[in-house]
């Protein structure tokens, strides 16, 4: 296989702007993508999993496609998240840094309609959208892609349920004689199904490192647990990973809204993400994030689509997933552009035999990761209680007669017998409460 963008037929203008970002070596599915998009004429299907380059697959040919002679929208890219499209509008309009004629437009939901109107109101050659927000400027009349060539469905398996309803709707307006490029990271019958219905019978299909999960640099790992100890496990991971990147994934808004209210307490320093947040306050988040301002990110799965940051040196499921195909998405967010990465999944003894399929089904193997002892977990949960009053603000509302008496009370001791005499009443404290839970009945499990 060509090693090279230029034995693919890349134009002198891309291959410029792919030097300026330091992009030399084409990934699988670009080598096998990028010359059938440019010689062939039949719609096309592309397996790949996340974090492979399937932006520059379809990009890079698009750019080329593109007939400057004709001011219409000739490309319609569908995204299922606006994070998505941002990252596939801000690649885009990198790879045609030395094609300033070609016009590309992000109209995504999330944000306010009018500007995106306005800018569509000008010479656009390609349109990146999420499905509803076309939709909603097709009935406004505010765009027009009666005369597109091209339909990119990118990340289809996650914008399955979004397309279900509205594919039919978009592609009455697109021209019959178009080619349909779709991408996805599986194929699940959802997507064979969308195939079937909405792209020609000569598809070309192609696929790439499609055998194993995310790459040969991530370590997929396992930790077994009760649900009482759950979260201080998770602490205890996280303490080790301290000033590392990561992200844990949660089934559920509340699930993430929980269990980022839990590590703010603990003074961790995280962020929440999921569909229910305003638009400005997930690219807020996003952007400390992507910035380093906040290491972890708690999120759902859709919400973490069009994550594009490299050093991610973690992903946790903190839920196990429902199905396999999800666990190639959350664990494809580390291990990015040739760096190693550790995916850790965190489940309850009767999870067990569902992750056995999962490793059957992906054809990947879960070792098992050492789980803290007792005494490691409670020297760890010591620490950040030190860290939660280290950050305490004092409370100036407090009257210095008061202060003062309180002063009088430790003014002979010195900080080491303080920090003693603080850390045996947390022990104290802390045994108390374990005798008293280990005092009480069993739940229906027996536990």
């Amino acid at each position: 296989m060509s090693k090279h963008f230029s034995d693919l037929g890349i134009s002198a203008p891309l291959l410029k702007s792919l030097s300026d970002l330091n992009i030399s070596e084409p990934t699988e599915i670009q080598q096998k993508t990028i010359p059938v998009l440019l010689t062939k004429k039949d719609d096309f299907v592309g397996l790949a999993k996340t974090g492979t380059g399937k932006t520059a697959a379809f990009g890079l040919p698009l750019l080329q496609l593109i007939d400057l002679n004709n001011q219409h929208i000739q490309a319609v890219i569908l995204v299922p998240t606006r994070e998505l499209g941002h990252q596939i509008f801000s690649n885009m309009q990198a790879f045609a840094t030395y094609l300033p004629e070609i016009s590309i437009a992000e109209v995504c939901g999330g944000i306010p309609i009018k500007p995106q109107i306005e800018r569509l109101s000008n010479t656009t050659h390609i349109v990146i959208a999420t499905p509803g927000r076309l939709i909603d400027l097709i009935k406004r009349k505010a765009i027009d892609i009666k005369l597109a060539n091209y339909l990119v469905l990118d990340e289809a398996d996650e914008m399955v349920t979004s397309l279900k309803d509205g594919l039919d709707e978009i592609c009455a307006e697109l021209p019959k004689k178009k080619r349909t490029f779709l991408f996805s990271a599986t194929l699940p019958g959802t997507i064979k199904q969308l195939v079937q219905n909405y792209m020609s019978k000569h598809v070309i299909m192609v696929s790439a490192d499609m055998e194993t999960v995310g790459n040969q640099a991530i370590d997929h790992e396992y930790l077994v647990v009760e649900p009482i100890e759950k979260l201080d496990v998770l602490m205890h991971f996280l303490t080790s990973k301290e000033g590392e990147r990561g992200i844990i994934f949660c089934k559920t808004k509340a699930a993430v809204n929980k269990l980022a209210k839990n590590l703010a307490i603990n003074r961790f320093s995280s962020g929440a993400l999921h569909g229910s947040l305003s638009q400005p306050i997930r690219d807020r988040i996003m952007g400390q994030f992507r910035n380093g301002f906040i290491h972890i990110l708690v999120a759902t799965d859709l919400a973490a689509r069009g994550i594009d940051v490299k050093e991610i040196s973690y992903v946790v499921n903190y839920h196990l997933p429902d199905v396999a195909e999800l666990y190639v998405h959350r664990s494809g967010r580390t291990a990015r552009a040739g760096a190693t990465g550790l995916s850790l999944t965190v489940i309850q003894q009767e999870e067990i035999e569902q992750l056995k399929e999962f490793q059957e089904e992906l054809g990947i193997e879960f070792n098992e990761y050492k789980k803290p002892d007792y005494l490691s977990i409670e020297e760890n949960n010591m620490v950040l209680w030190a860290k939660k009053l280290f950050k305490t603000k004092p409370d100036h509302e407090i009257p210095a007669n008061l202060k003062d008496k309180i002063k009088t009370v430790f003014h002979h001791l010195t900080k080491d017998e303080l920090i003693e005499k603080m850390m045996a009443k947390y022990v104290l404290k802390h045994k108390n409460n374990h005798t008293s839970v280990s005092k009480s009945p069993p739940d229906r499990r027996g536990r």
